[in-house]
């Protein structure tokens, strides 16, 4: 009985965990993106409405990744969008840091 219980609260810890999906490489290019975003904002290459267009391009990709996510696995096809994904974003923002404009 006692071992039946025990196997149980592993299992129920155990599951949880497995479930969640690894993505160390996505959430590190994501937050590279940010900050870049926010250096932008702070050294006067971008605008508030540049960046605020950027930002939505972020919510954007994390979304695909959230979406990818949903099922507890994310595939290889699934990680080269994204990776696709975030690469476009990220002409995007040096694009938009560069296209001298400064900031009022």
């Amino acid at each position: 009985m006692k071992f039946a219980f025990l196997a149980a609260a592993i299992a129920a810890i155990a599951l949880p965990a497995a479930a969640q999906v690894q993505t160390p490489g996505i959430d590190q290019r994501q937050a590279h993106q940010q900050e870049r975003i926010q250096q932008g904002v702070q050294s006067g290459e971008l605008s508030g409405k540049e960046a605020a267009h950027l930002e939505k391009g972020q919510a954007r990709v994390q979304a695909m990744k959230d979406k990818a996510a949903a099922d507890g696995k994310i595939t290889g096809h699934e990680r080269a969008k994204i990776a696709r994904a975030q690469k476009k974003q990220s002409h995007r923002i040096a694009k938009k840091k560069h296209n001298r404009k400064q900031a009022s």
